[in-house]
């Protein structure tokens, strides 16, 4: 039994792995004008596949392990399925090319060369040849053309073709090869040599690049491709030449290092190995067979340091002569020999892919006919990206600064089109400054032009201007509210309680005058700690009536991270009920019980208080180091409650209170109603189960509420039918589940979900996405508030392109102190 080539093995199993398919499809289709002979065309085939003995081989499998089984010629049958096309119009007929072009081979018992006729007219004609990849290359597909052209010219004049003879078949390159590797146990093989090269020049390679992808990595590469082409001019041309002259080089190595450099700017990091394609025929006898000769090799771009882009010229010119120096290790040897993680969803050791052209293309010169190609439809995708250049028609006997044609083949699962298409435009950009300018850092070329810039920075990273109303202080705010609907319900408690917003007006304003008298005075700390209800309201609002700012405790927290609190703020008045009492009084602190303060509607304390101070300094949990207290101002809390997404928006008449008030999602629940004119509805104190909380929800009529992520999610999975009725709910604080947003809102018609996202710092919210249904990838955090800005930017503070990664900064409107 004849082996396999290493290169034909890796086909096989990938083709055991996924099963049939077109991803390793090589189609080429023609357009012929003028009068066709089909049974010659036929024979022609027969000859050609008698001619070279691959393309009449099939690859059965014994105990696990591919062979080649080369058929006799004689027992070749038809090749070519005739098509009647005529009446087709233009798209039908390319519909059908492409189902032909997808044809799935059966490895073990088809023969790897297919042929597709489709008659439009006695005179016009669609040529489809269709060969897989595991019997020929792109280089291959020239003397296939030559040799049916050939054979199709005698066949027609009666006779048989007449052809030099084959110095080999592919079955002796399969079993050469394995001759000049040599063992790998042999110290003194070609494969143990240069595999030890291959270890050391790509140790601790990156497993996978970080790309601007539109859409996460599925499970398994669907391999659905698409095409993006754009042009490099001449003049640029020109440069990239001279440049690659004048550093000992070669134009395909000015072309990775500039591909390099785009990567990298896009996020990718300083380590960047991207493949590229050997022909593998190091002996012209092989040059006029078909086979699968192709290799891959590795290029691996250290672009550490902020070199200049001469340097990273250097860099890689120096890595790829290494490369090709060492090309005799099938791509497929070199990843089994690497063991890297392996997984279905990527490509290994590289996702990114560059090609330049310089094979002729395949011509077939038939008697008779005029040929021209048919531009082919969508190829699929072997890689995430795949770069391929080559030079404008013509070059050949034009200046070398002819321009180059490009273009960018793109995994359909990854990216969007115009995705690729920016890809390619901001390739060119990169080109173009890096040979005007080599001895530029390459950490100083701009990927961005500037209406991409523009749109980045003006109209994707600025939230609405201000509302003329988001000034004022919390109290003055909330008595112009209490002023105009002074009998509407403002508290409503689950004991039953509730309080109008003149009841609401007079008790805060009394507990004010109280604080006022135990010398609360502009921005004094009076720390709070009182279990949920409406007299944690009042005390909230009379601390900020008073002047002062508050300071929330938690229950849950040990005695001695509250004291910790209460000495860094300079809190001396805890505010406190009942059931806290001994709690409160243990901090040390003077204790004010807050009870039934006699006061009166707008008889507020004449204290000048400016939008600038504090309204509360709120801790965080710490979780990632000592906790720190978040400074937020009136203004800082007027803006959040001014933010036209939710000002005067009738979803926001009830918003349930049921977050730990030390928790910055309180900030939301208590003051965009109470600034608002709606109502705030208290949860009763303690934990809520999501059973519980659709009782509260439903008994007092909730229009808006905020959850947690994790809260969310357990609703959605418990009790995702208790949010009807409701219509917004808020969630974030972690990444907000598709697939439990997907449930709460088929069980509840008519509801909004919003994704809110925003450290403390931010006073609660900067950034908010909302949806009716559920988002196919992942929920995306949105765009900036009012009067907010938000910025991904790289790690010298530039923005970054759509898609990348960076580091998310944001500024304006709700941004705390300090």
């Amino acid at each position: 039994m004849i082996p396999v080539s290493f290169a034909q093995q890796r086909l096989w199993f990938l083709g055991q792995l996924e099963g049939p398919g077109a991803t390793y499809n090589i189609p080429l289709g023609l357009r012929l004008a003028g009068t066709l002979d089909a049974e010659v065309l036929d024979a022609a085939l027969r000859d050609v596949v008698g001619r070279h003995e691959v393309l009449r081989t099939v690859f059965p499998a014994v105990d696990g392990e591919p062979w080649q089984d080369i058929r006799p010629a004689d027992s070749v049958g038809s090749l070519l399925t005739i098509v009647d096309a005529a009446g087709l119009d233009e798209a039908a007929l390319r519909d059908q090319v492409a189902r032909a072009s997808g044809h799935a081979f059966d490895l073990a018992d088809e023969l790897p060369l297919r042929a597709w006729l489709f008659s439009r007219s006695p005179e016009e004609h669609v040529l489809l040849l269709v060969v897989h990849h595991i019997a020929g290359d792109g280089w291959s597909m020239g003397p296939l053309a030559r040799d049916v052209s050939t054979a199709y010219a005698a066949r027609l004049a009666g006779g048989e073709p007449e052809w030099d003879e084959l110095p080999g078949q592919y079955a002796d390159y399969a079993l050469w090869q394995r001759e000049l590797l040599g063992d790998e146990d042999d110290p003194e093989s070609l494969l143990t040599e240069q595999l030890g090269y291959w270890r050391e020049a790509l140790a601790d390679l990156p497993e996978e690049l970080a790309l601007p992808y539109d859409r996460p990595r599925p499970a398994v590469a669907g391999h659905r491709g698409g095409t993006a082409a754009f042009a490099i001019p001449a003049e640029v041309h020109q440069r990239a030449a001279d440049l690659a002259r004048a550093h000992g080089g070669t134009l395909f190595m000015v072309l990775h290092s500039a591909l390099a450099v785009l990567l990298s700017r896009l996020g990718a990091g300083t380590d960047i190995p991207v493949g590229t394609a050997v022909a593998g025929r190091m002996d012209e006898g092989l040059n006029d067979l078909v086979g699968f000769f192709v290799n891959t090799l590795v290029l691996r771009t250290d672009l550490s340091g902020d070199p200049t882009f001469a340097e990273v010229l250097r860099r890689s010119r120096e890595a790829g002569l290494g490369a090709f120096a060492h090309q005799d290790v099938p791509f497929e040897r070199l990843v089994e020999d690497l063991a890297p993680s392996r997984s279905m969803a990527r490509h290994p050791l590289f996702q990114v892919m560059l090609s330049l052209q310089n094979n002729a293309q395949p011509q077939l010169d038939l008697p008779g006919l005029t040929v021209a190609a048919l531009e082919g439809g969508e190829a699929p995708a072997k890689f995430d990206l795949a770069f391929t250049f080559g030079e404008q028609p013509g070059a050949a006997t034009a200046a070398p600064a002819s321009g180059l044609w490009g273009t960018v083949t793109f995994a359909a699962d990854l990216f969007d089109p115009a995705t690729a298409q920016l890809l390619g435009d901001c390739f060119v950009r990169v080109l173009a400054a890096v040979v005007a300018d080599p001895r530029q850092p390459v950490s100083r070329v701009e990927i961005l032009d500037a209406p991409e810039r523009d749109r980045i920075l003006a109209d994707w990273s600025t939230g609405a201007a201000p509302r003329p109303e988001a000034s004022g202080t919390l109290p003055q705010r909330f008595a112009a509210q209490a002023a105009r609907t002074p009998q509407a319900v403002a508290v409503a408690a689950a004991d039953g309680v509730e309080l109008t917003y003149a009841e609401l007006d007079a008790r805060a304003n009394g507990l004010a005058r109280r604080l006022a008298a135990e010398g609360v005075r502009a921005e004094s700390a009076v720390a709070v700690l009182m279990d949920r209800s409406a007299d944690l309201v009042v005390a909230l609002l009379a601390v900020a009536t008073a002047g002062g700012f508050f300071v929330p405790l938690d229950s849950r927290y040990p005695l001695a991270h509250r004291g910790a609190i209460v000495a860094e703020t300079g809190a001396k008045l805890v505010l406190t009920d009942a059931a806290s009492r001994e709690e409160a009084e243990a901090l040390g602190r003077t204790v004010v019980l807050v009870g039934d303060e006699p006061g009166e509607p707008g008889d507020a304390l004449e204290v000048a208080c400016d939008p600038r101070r504090l309204a509360y300094v709120m801790y965080t949990s710490g979780s990632t180091g000592r906790p720190k207290g978040v400074a937020v101002t009136h203004r800082d809390v007027v803006a959040l409650a001014s933010d036209s997404r939710y000002a005067g928006a009738a979803a926001f008449d009830r918003v349930l209170v049921h977050s730990p008030y030390s928790f910055d999602a309180s900030t939301f629940e208590l003051w965009v109603p109470l600034l608002n004119g709606g109502r705030v509805v208290v949860a009763p104190a303690g934990e809520l189960s999501a059973a519980a909380l659709g009782r509260v929800v439903a008994e007092q009529g909730v229009t808006a509420l905020w959850l947690t992520a994790g809260l969310f999610a357990v609703v959605a999975e418990e009790e995702p039918g208790s949010l009807r009725g409701v219509r917004q709910v808020w969630t974030g604080g972690d990444v907000v589940s598709p697939a439990a947003t997907a449930r709460v809102l088929n069980a509840c018609p008519g509801l909004t979900v919003v994704n809110g996202y925003g450290p403390t710092e931010t006073t609660t919210f900067a950034a908010t996405h909302a949806v009716t249904r559920a988002p196919e990838g992942a929920f995306p955090i949105g765009r900036p508030l009012d009067g907010m800005r938000a910025y991904v930017l790289d790690e010298r503070l530039r923005p970054v392109s759509a898609g990348c990664v960076g580091e998310l900064y944001l500024a304006g409107a709700g941004l705390s102190r300090g």
